[in-house]
């Protein structure tokens, strides 16, 4: 049987380029002569903005710490034993980079069962341990917390989560078995699966405190000497921690069954982590925590060997990676400033726009639009919507007072954008509008500025055919909602610049959006392959399979909506515009639905109805199943999804051949980003690649081995 120590030595070797966290011992006397106590500070040597992780060699430091501590608590030098974090961060879990890296079953195991027995010495201890949790603290560091006797919390904390669940994983060092035994199972689940398939929802430090998670909560200015002074009290008996106690009955069930609930309606069984996390809290009822973490060692092998999590952290590397520094974005030493910012149009879109440039760049927003009737309704939209975050407590009176008299609006354009650097048009998605829009626009604006469309779905170089300075227009399409969803696609017209499009990436990053550089292609990303997506379900309901089959033939996707709902979401006249628009470059691959039409006639805004006596469950609505005309061509479930994957990897091996984005890490970003397209699946192509339908249409895969899968 292997030591601890041989057993992370080994897994160290597997991962050279770990950053190792050291694991300092001090000393010191604790107030009121409570006696001498030894504190581990968990520190990587690097500041805030590089978080202190847990890889092999890391758990080897803590562990030689803990040997050390280990012998003076046995000689009766120490009285107590106390582990906290370098400045603002405690630890945040195990370090992803060395999990990508395993190869096989037992080295995944190695790493379960190095992290839980390094950890549960800590309870083990011939003295009492405290954890002082002074600033993040995520999954490995959260647990490493949950082993000792006691723990504080700071008030500070803005980030506290166990979200392996999130990542395709299952808290896998002590988690799932000790959290339900300390706070209860329904906590346990609101933390372990709620909150991380809920887009990884962070606590604070004082619902860490309510929660019962922490016994005490101290201000951030003076946590440590606060939680020592308290730890001195509870060493004397003079503070007593009382645990509420945890019912082990009808209520661990029902929590358990309610987290089942909750994984289905979000991956409705798409990717197994929530499950085996809901198993081992399930198994934890009777408090044998030894078997809780075997489970763990087990659950946490067989999720490293498999897809899921590789693409959970394929997708996590996408978006905290390349989608801060953007493939093929030019220069950005090539950037203009922006001082101000117009928009043409005062509609619902315009007016969102017009408040996210007014909240993150806070420079003068002028909008315009036909009539003062509009106008002045998209400034007062803007507005309202200041006043609503001042109420919430988002900003206070003075930046309230600043952004609202940023913002104004014109009628006369000239006046508005004479002196803008950056000028965006909301109008109607119609070609001649926009060209109409934008010679205007340039007759009036600086030499300078950049003319951004917002289109969904139209050629920004014909866009810009008509212009003088056609080298300054770039696509800039945001998503509805443009508050929520990250996702900017940047256009890059036939004739666009460096320097106009280097602006547009600087403006993007300042909006705090992913951008994506995209050609100037039908649709170019999202919207392209929602519609070939959407477009395959409408035919297969058009030649005479059941609404109900065709939606449920796409759960296993996992995706956060079924397509009727999203094309509801989206608007079906909206739907049928762009399904119109890429029929006509691609009219052999994008059909437009008689049915969809027929719907969009009759002025219907979806495919469903919603009543309370249903508990506002999506029913087909009688008078669109009036409308539709079906085919007797009755597809099953599994070959309606076939048929849709297909035509999305013909899709996408199409999209990558003309050039539309640099690869297929793009495609994913954007849709994870842009559409909600599960974390778990890693976006699609990993998705695509693992089921096989990469090669089965496109004769290769989408992804080189060891990209969001296992390494060969």
């Amino acid at each position: 049987m292997s030591t601890t120590a041989e057993l992370l030595k080994g897994a160290a070797e597997l991962f050279p380029d770990e950053v190792v966290t050291s694991a300092h011992v001090r000393h010191l006397d604790l107030p009121f002569g409570a006696g001498r106590f030894a504190l581990i500070t968990l520190d990587n040597g690097f500041d805030h903005t590089k978080p202190t992780t847990f890889g092999p060699q890391s758990l080897a430091n803590l562990n030689a710490a803990i040997d050390q501590v280990e012998q003076e608590a046995l000689a009766g030098s120490v009285v107590g034993v106390g582990i906290t974090g370098k400045p603002f961060i405690f630890a945040v879990g195990a370090d992803l980079k060395g999990v990508e890296l395993l190869k096989k079953h037992d080295e995944a195991l190695a790493i379960g069962k190095g992290g839980h027995d390094v950890f549960k010495r800590l309870s083990a201890l011939a003295v009492p341990t405290f954890a002082y949790y002074n600033g993040a603290a995520m999954g490995g560091g959260v647990e490493v917390g949950l082993h000792c006797s006691y723990r504080t919390v700071s008030k500070a904390i803005p980030a506290f989560s166990l979200p392996e669940v999130f990542l395709g994983l299952v808290p896998g060092w002590g988690g799932c078995a000790i959290l339900p035994n300390l706070i209860g199972a329904e906590r346990a689940v609101s933390v372990i699966i709620e909150n991380s398939l809920n887009q990884n929802r962070q606590l604070k430090g004082k619902q860490v405190f309510e929660l019962g998670i922490a016994d005490a909560i101290f201000e951030g200015a003076d946590f440590l000497e606060q939680s020592l002074i308290w730890t001195a009290k509870v060493l004397k008996g003079e503070t007593e921690v009382v645990r509420a106690e945890v019912e082990r009955g009808e209520a661990w069930d029902a929590a358990v069954a309610k987290g089942r609930a909750i994984a289905d309606s979000k991956v409705h069984g798409a990717a197994p982590a929530a499950y085996r996390a809901l198993d081992i809290i399930a198994a934890a009822k009777d408090g044998d925590l030894q078997a809780g973490f075997d489970a763990e060692d087990k659950a946490l092998a067989d999720l490293i060997m498999g897809g899921e999590l590789r693409s959970g952290i394929y997708a996590f590397n996408l978006v905290q990676k390349r989608g801060k520094r953007p493939a093929g974005a030019p220069d950005k030493s090539l950037a203009r400033p922006v001082t101000k910012v117009g928009v043409v149009g005062a509609g619902l879109m315009a007016s969102q726009l017009a408040l996210l440039f007014l909240r993150r760049l806070e420079v003068p927003v002028v909008l315009t639009d036909i009539d003062q009737e509009r106008v002045d309704k998209g400034v007062g939209y803007v507005h309202a919507e200041i006043q609503k975050l001042l109420g919430k407590g988002r900003i206070n009176q003075d930046k309230a007072n600043r952004l609202t008299a940023l913002v104004t609006g014109v009628l006369d354009k000239a006046e508005g954008f004479a002196d803008a650097d950056f000028i965006i048009e909301a109008v109607f998605e119609e070609m001649s509008v926009k060209q109409k829009v934008f010679a205007e626009v340039e007759a009036v604006a600086p030499a300078h500025a950049i003319l951004a469309t917002n289109t969904s779905s139209l050629s920004v170089s014909e866009m810009a055919s008509k212009l003088q300075h056609p080298e300054r227009v770039v696509g800039f399409h945001f998503f509805n909602p443009v508050a929520i969803l990250p996702l900017l696609e940047i256009v890059r017209g036939e004739q666009t610049d460096d320097a106009s499009l280097a602006t547009a990436f600087g403006v993007a990053k300042k909006l705090k959006k992913t951008a994506v550089l995209t050609k100037d292609a039908p649709a170019f990303v999202v919207n392209r392959i929602l519609t070939r997506f959407m477009g395959e379900i409408q035919n297969v309901i058009d030649e005479g399979t059941p609404v109900a089959t065709a939606e449920k033939a796409i759960e296993p996707l996992g995706l956060p909506m079924s397509p009727l709902v999203l094309l509801e979401l989206v608007g079906p006249a909206i739907g049928l515009h762009v399904s119109e628009t890429l029929n006509r470059s691609f009219p052999e691959r994008f059909t437009v639905s008689p049915n969809l039409k027929r719907v969009v006639e009759a002025g219907k805004r979806g495919f469903y109805v919603y009543s309370a006596e249903n508990g506002f469950k999506p029913e087909l609505d009688p008078e669109v199943a009036a409308l539709l005309v079906q085919g007797d061509s009755v597809l099953t479930e599994e070959q309606v999804r076939d048929r849709v994957l297909d035509a999305v990897a013909q899709e996408i091996g199409l999209m990558l051949e003309e050039g539309v984005v640099a690869e297929a890490q793009d495609i994913d970003l954007c849709l994870i980003t842009g559409a909600g397209w599960p974390f778990h699946l890693g976006g699609i192509t990993p998705y695509l690649d693992r089921e096989g339908v990469s090669e089965r249409v496109n004769g290769k895969k989408f992804l080189a081995p060891g990209v969001a899968s296992v390494p060969a």
